[in-house]
């Protein structure tokens, strides 16, 4: 007798014009295994998410991503470490610059990588059971998929100082404290007020969300000066265009 396929280590669910994909190691927490990075990298050009409106990032109650998958961490020479920026561990740049919006919908542990998976989202919405944390600095290492970047740029430097320098796990109500989550659900409603908040997203004429989500991340790295140039030509280009919701 033929053994079942196993299942996909990443979810594909359509949800009118959004789609949820929903990370699926519960065994490891929803450790983040170069192999699962590699399967949210592949989910991404599916047609279903290339062809969807928003984007919602899940796991399991239990854990959005308790991590990095350290089992990994031996064999990582500094030339195997190269290769992985290059491969799977892109995904969390990738998924930042998507041109859809991106809601990432947190329960449970939602730590080291796996926490750095949702800062690259551009809205997190946590149940009350999540818990955050960056605890690399304890491993002897530092964030370093983008978490150490977005978080400084979220937060400010002495507060991301407190919480990657502690590695300390702290709830969603501290977590929505610091503005790093839109709010905080009741675990039972936590995915469908994601979906919600993604429906309404997918409601608003793409090309201006991408232009938008565009400008403001050059924002961040510009002079002001700069950022200024930056919105007034994209506000010139997308007054081109119908604006209408496509």
């Amino acid at each position: 007798m033929t053994s079942p396929d196993p299942a996909p280590l990443v979810g594909l669910q359509e949800h009118g014009t959004s789609v949820v994909l929903q990370l699926n190691r519960p065994a490891k927490l929803n450790a983040l295994s170069t192999g699962l990075e590699q399967a949210l990298l592949d989910a991404l050009h599916t047609p279903q998410v290339q062809a969807a409106r928003a984007i919602v990032f899940t796991g399991s109650e239990r854990a959005f991503s308790a991590g990095a998958d350290t089992s990994e961490l031996p064999e990582m020479t500094p030339d195997r470490i190269a290769a992985y920026y290059r491969g799977s561990g892109s995904m969390y740049d990738v998924v930042s610059r998507l041109p859809q919006p991106t809601v990432a919908a947190v329960s449970g542990y939602c730590l080291g990588a796996g926490f750095e998976l949702a800062l690259a989202c551009d809205i997190r919405v946590a149940a009350d059971t999540a818990q955050f944390g960056l605890p690399e600095v304890g491993l002897g290492i530092l964030p370093s998929s983008g978490g150490l970047t977005r978080l400084v740029r979220a937060v400010g430097p002495a507060l991301a100082r407190e919480i990657i320098l502690f590695g300390e796990r702290f709830p969603a109500s501290e977590a929505h404290r610091l503005g790093l989550v839109r709010e905080v659900i009741p675990q039972a409603r936590m995915l469908a007020v994601a979906l919600e908040r993604a429906a309404f997203l997918a409601t608003q004429p793409a090309m201006a969300v991408a232009w938008t989500k565009a400008a403001i991340d050059a924002a961040a790295e510009s002079s002001a000066a700069s950022s200024l140039l930056i919105e007034q030509l994209a506000y010139a280009a997308l007054n081109r265009t119908e604006g209408q919701k496509q």
